[in-house]
């Protein structure tokens, strides 16, 4: 019979194993719970292994803009330079967006939904961003065409890209140039989202013509697009697309804003403004 003596103790694994094992908790219980187990898993859990995946969308919809920045130069400074992906909304100032830029060059996946960066800032910092494969734009409501243009002429690995908009947002609003900024600069996009963009048929035949690689196109709520789908099943066989008629569009994200929920991932209650005074206040941060 086995005796307690042939197992070996969890705080005794190397923090190799231990990053693997704490990268499939929650942001949460990675912030909050592994540092006060004991100090070995507390020096795992700060290392850059367990902070190369960065998601903390769901806590940032509710906490403060000051909480966030801090919240985000914390977790980036702890990836040491090897972030593969960040997903944060609400980005407030394009302060934080360029400090997001100076440590993107391992940065692959990206999503900023709801926030509200300049167009200028993403043409000053786009170029750090070089090895972009994913990124979501939707709801930033600050910038346009130029960003896009900016972003295509300099992400050249960008194969997916989401840039949909609130469906109220279209009303009286004039045609833009994001779709011809697409089109010219982003050939290599294999998914694409533009619900509820001011665009019509002939841009929409652009995107197609141009991204011979595209397999999903989600046009729901662009009412003046208008694609006979046996054109689209002889000419795109492998192109999806949804859309556009969409006389009800569902949208977590859209929810997320009517339906402000304080319930994390997990179901039970996430105190935010706990987290964010406890956990980023300088007593906290100089301990560890």
């Amino acid at each position: 019979m086995e005796t307690a003596s042939d197992f070996r103790h969890w705080d005794e694994l190397i923090p190799e194993a231990l990053s693997l094992i704490f990268n499939s908790l929650s942001f949460k219980e990675k912030l909050t719970v592994i540092p006060m187990v004991c100090k070995p898993w507390s020096k795992a859990v700060m290392g850059s292994d367990c902070w190369q995946e960065i998601d903390i969308e769901e806590w940032s919809n509710e906490c403060q803009p000051q909480h966030l920045d801090r919240m985000i130069q914390m977790l980036v400074a702890r990836s040491c330079g090897s972030m593969r992906k960040l997903c944060v909304s609400e980005l407030q100032n394009d302060m934080i967006f360029t400090f997001i830029a100076e440590h993107a060059n391992t940065l692959q996946t990206l999503r900023l939904r709801r926030s509200q960066m300049s167009d200028s800032v993403v043409e000053q910092t786009i170029g750090r961003f070089s090895n972009i494969t994913f990124l979501d734009l939707s709801y930033c409501g600050k910038i346009g065409s130029r960003a896009l243009k900016a972003i295509g002429m300099n992400c050249k690995l960008l194969m997916g890209l989401c840039r949909n908009r609130y469906p109220g947002h279209t009303a009286g609003t004039l045609m833009n140039n994001e779709a011809h900024a697409i089109a010219t600069t982003m050939p290599r996009l294999k998914h694409l989202e533009m619900a509820y963009h001011l665009i019509n048929t002939q841009e929409a035949l652009q995107i197609l013509e141009s991204c011979p690689e595209l397999e999903f196109l989600d046009l729901r709520g662009c009412w003046d697009v208008q694609l006979d789908d046996k054109f689209l099943g002889e000419k795109f066989p492998k192109l999806k697309v949804l859309g556009p008629p969409a006389d009800y569009y569902y949208d977590e994200d859209l929810e997320c804003c009517m339906n402000n929920s304080d319930a994390s991932s997990d179901g039970s209650p996430f105190e935010y403004e706990d987290l964010s005074e406890e956990y980023l206040s300088d007593e906290y941060l100089s301990d560890r």
